[in-house]
């Protein structure tokens, strides 16, 4: 397995996995096959495994914790704080008091069931919190031993900056896809210059560019993809031409059009570890077959001028959960 660093040490596999789907928002649960799938991964040499307190409010981190007990030392721990929901599940806010960020910490590590943390994320930026007094909290984590390393998720270019100058930041995690090309404008320029690593999230456009969700119904009735913008009518219909156009260049390529997705991002610069997410082993094997997936400068721009930045119809969330991105 090929590996990649964050930042100025934390040394973790090329590829990721996503853990969300195995509790939450995508339907369908299976843990045995989820547990399963983690240990596949390992097998396979992914190294990191990614998780939050509210997957499942705690049931991913419990399921982590479960599925590495044993195997500690062959795994890099990634997991979030910050996004707050209500006992129902509904969406309540975000916090980054630093009294909030040892509680979730703690929380984390029971849930766990491990004694630090590798990467802790803050998940969304608080508006009514400085940056500097979360990462502050975040930071004596770090000495207390709690946690190794610090990563946000979906930071502004400047909320990066006054972070990193409060503590190295190992990790930026956003979404980045060939229909999610927002970050190449601000936020890759940034966490370049300042030698922090980039970890894309959602790197198959939910599932999208795999080409095997062609109508609304492919999707289960549990599915949160159901009431996100680019699943939706006339958005749906043009996002399905793209994912069509991977498919078409991926039998080009004799790969799976999953394949050909994550060979693009993992092609844009090997400061980029991508985590797709999966509960099946079987997609899985598929996704980290990327990897031997060697795209020639000329497939890159011409996946480039097939599917250009902009192409996606839609909004990448629906507007309330856009509000709490790029703070």
């Amino acid at each position: 397995m090929e590996t990649r660093k964050l930042g100025q040490g934390l040394e973790v596999s090329a590829m990721g996995l996503g853990c969300m789907g195995m509790s939450d928002f995508y339907g369908g649960r299976d843990e045995s096959e989820a547990i399963a799938t983690v240990h596949r991964a390992l097998e396979l040499g992914v190294t990191i495994l990614d998780t939050a307190d509210i997957y499942g409010m705690g049931r991913n981190e419990e399921l982590v914790g479960r599925a590495i007990r044993g195997q500690r030392d062959r795994v890099v721990i990634a997991t979030k704080f910050g996004n707050v929901r209500n006992s129902d599940g509904t969406f309540k806010g975000v916090n980054g008091k630093p009294e909030y960020v040892r509680q979730s910490c703690d929380a984390s590590l029971r849930r766990l069931g491990v004694e630090v943390i590798d990467l802790y994320y803050q998940h969304r930026v608080d508006p009514d919190t400085p940056i500097e007094d979360t990462v502050g909290a975040m930071a004596a984590l770090v000495r207390e031993g709690k946690v190794r390393w610090l990563g946000l998720s979906e930071a502004a270019p400047q909320t990066i900056r006054r972070a990193h100058a409060v503590h190295p930041i190992a990790a930026l995690q956003t979404e980045y896809s060939l229909w999610s090309r927002e970050p190449e404008d601000d936020i890759l320029p940034t966490v370049r210059e300042l030698g922090i690593g980039f970890v894309a999230y959602s790197p198959l456009g939910r599932g999208f560019l795999t080409g095997r969700i062609k109508r609304i119904d492919d999707l289960e009735a549990d599915d949160y993809r159901r009431t996100s913008p680019r699943f939706q009518g006339d958005n749906f219909q043009h996002n399905l031409r793209l994912a069509e156009e991977i498919n078409a260049m991926a039998s080009e390529q004799r790969c799976a059009p999953s394949q050909l997705a994550l060979a693009w991002v993992l092609a844009q610069g090997n400061d980029i570890v991508p985590i797709p997410g999966t509960k099946r082993r079987n997609y899985l094997e598929e996704n980290v077959g990327a990897l031997d997936l060697n795209l020639a400068a000329g497939d890159v721009a011409r996946i480039d001028r097939a599917i250009p930045p902009g192409a996606a119809s839609g909004e990448r969330y629906a507007p309330h959960a856009l509000r709490a991105v790029s703070r």
